[in-house]
């Protein structure tokens, strides 16, 4: 009886092989991965656009970051400055 399970699964397989291969082919599947391929094709484009968006704005931000450090270096370096000065004074 095992063996009858194996065999059938086996015709099975190989039937619905065959016909999986000539149904994957045809025209209509052809025309399915068509329309599959240029939705992703769209979908990769768009993230593209979001990269690029998201890059420029971590370029803006980080130009900012780089300008503020350098003020605040500035004002500390002045505030040393000035208190090294009222220590000569004393």
């Amino acid at each position: 009886m095992k063996i009858y399970t194996k065999l059938a699964f086996f015709a099975g397989g190989t039937l619905f092989g065959s016909f999986g291969v000539e149904l994957l082919s045809g025209k209509s599947a052809k025309k399915a991965y068509v329309h599959a391929t240029a939705a992703g094709l769209r979908v990769k484009d768009r993230i593209m656009q979001s990269v690029t968006t998201v890059q420029e704005n971590a370029s803006d931000i980080l130009a900012s970051a780089k300008e503020l450090n350098e003020e605040r270096a500035e004002k500390e370096a002045k505030e040393a400055a000035a208190a090294n000065l009222e220590s000569e004074e004393a």
